[in-house]
């Protein structure tokens, strides 16, 4: 059984995604109050911490409990999965791995050429720009001021941490494996330079029995090139989840991939509803627009048409937004949590009365706020519809659902997960 740590429930989902197109029987499982709900029969066990909006030491806590879960499983491999662009609690949580595993060398690698992201000379760009000069920079909890990982992890890890350029591993799997067993004697974590897929090939050859291993998604897709087969296993068997067919999309992203692609949906013809933001502060006024926004999307979606419901992307009542949180003393990561709270409230509302069995989510906070206000332990991940980003299986409630990374996806992709979502039902046994 393969085991990883994910900061987030689309992070999770992600390199879900990379094992289970490989025949895996992949699940993900929520941490909730010390513990997390496993399948002992599946492939791969992905816990989700939500962890990478934490204090450090709290996320420390959790994955090193977490970690302990999964070393009692006899998990190995074990993945400390991290932010593409290596934002979060970096330096703590691998260090929590380590710590709860008695490891002493980890493997990492954050590239993941298919979405962009490329490491040379230790540098990380995103689509070609330095993460200091990309959209990240603006993160209101982790933004991305130095693209020098070295830098950025030795800055949170008193362990040591090396580097190994793209020419090493471009001198093939033999040469990089040499290199990588040579920087056992000099540091802890070993980070490794990438461009493209293929380099991420290499890199599994020369590293696939290691015992540890970290960063983004992406290397997980080479991995089990040099694994064991696996016998394919559908968790959709005999399941029948053919009505209603209709399509929840939920968007707290702000980013401007998801703006791009609720535009792209609300072209394609699906209703939307707007929360005005603004009104979620004052109890009262939550009440009524929160009222307001369920109503207005159950008169679509009790007529079986789909629905989106995002909150206000207009700059204006995005800053608005962050205004009225200070005044109320919350910092912007707080009030950015307040705007995902109240999406999960309208979502559990809709769910229910509609009794959907299709949903998308949009944004990495949001997703997670949203599975926990419905109750979901986690899922068996399904069918990759794009880089990243799969189907799944919930558990906890029984839904088909899609929660994607605010910056993945083409301009369609929301399009594209909800015409997914509908062909995936009745399956016998």
């Amino acid at each position: 059984m393969i085991g990883v740590v994910a900061d987030d429930t689309t992070g999770a989902n992600d390199i879900g995604i990379m094992f289970a197109k490989h025949g895996y029987l992949t699940q993900i499982a929520t941490w909730h109050e010390g513990d997390a709900l496993v399948d002992p029969a599946a492939d791969v066990i992905v816990i989700d911490t939500d962890s990478r909006l934490d204090p450090p030491a709290l996320a420390r806590e959790k994955v090193f409990a977490a970690t302990r879960r999964l070393v009692a499983l006899g998990c190995t491999p074990l993945h400390k999965k991290t932010c593409s662009v290596f934002r979060g609690n970096i330096g703590s949580e691998f260090d929590a791995m380590l710590d709860a595993a008695g490891g002493r060398f980890a493997v990492v690698s954050v590239a993941f050429p298919k979405n962009g992201r490329q490491t040379h000379h230790g540098i990380h760009t995103v689509n070609g720009q330095r993460l200091e000069d990309s959209a990240f920079v603006r993160d209101p909890v982790h933004p991305t001021r130095e693209s020098d990982l070295v830098k950025i992890l030795s800055a949170q890890t008193s362990r040591r941490v090396g580097l190994i350029d793209l020419a090493t591993v471009r001198a093939g799997a033999p040469a990089l494996r040499a290199a990588l067993e040579a920087q056992r004697s000099t540091c802890d974590y070993c980070l490794v330079d990438a461009v493209e897929q293929q380099d991420l090939t290499i890199l599994a050859e020369a590293a696939h029995d290691f015992p540890f291993l970290a960063g983004s998604s992406a290397l997980a897709e080479e991995l089990p090139k040099f694994w064991p087969r696996r016998t394919p296993r559908d968790p959709l068997a005999g399941k029948d989840l053919s009505t209603p067919r209709n399509v929840l999309t939920v968007a707290g992203s702000l980013t401007p991939q998801t703006k791009a692609q609720t535009a792209a949906l609300i072209a394609a013809g699906t209703p939307v509803v707007t929360l005005d933001s603004r009104l979620i502060f004052s109890p009262l006024d939550r009440a009524k627009e929160i009222d307001r926004v369920i109503t207005a999307a159950l008169g679509h979606l009790v007529t079986g048409r789909d629905a989106l419901v995002l909150a206000d992307q207009s700059e204006t009542v995005v800053a608005a937004t962050k205004a009225l949180g200070e005044q109320q003393g919350l910092d912007p990561l707080a009030a950015s949590k307040a705007v995902s709270a109240a999406l999960a409230d309208i979502t559990l509302a809709l769910v229910e009365t509609a009794r959907l069995k299709r949903l998308v989510v949009a944004g990495g906070d949001t997703s997670g706020t949203v599975c926990r206000r419905l109750g979901i332990r986690g899922n068996y991940v399904l069918q990759e519809i794009a880089p990243g980003v799969p189907s799944g299986l919930t558990l906890g409630r029984e839904l088909l659902i899609v929660l994607k990374s605010g910056s993945f996806g083409a301009v369609d992709f929301l399009v594209r997960a909800g015409e997914h979502l509908k062909t995936l039902n009745n399956h016998p046994t």
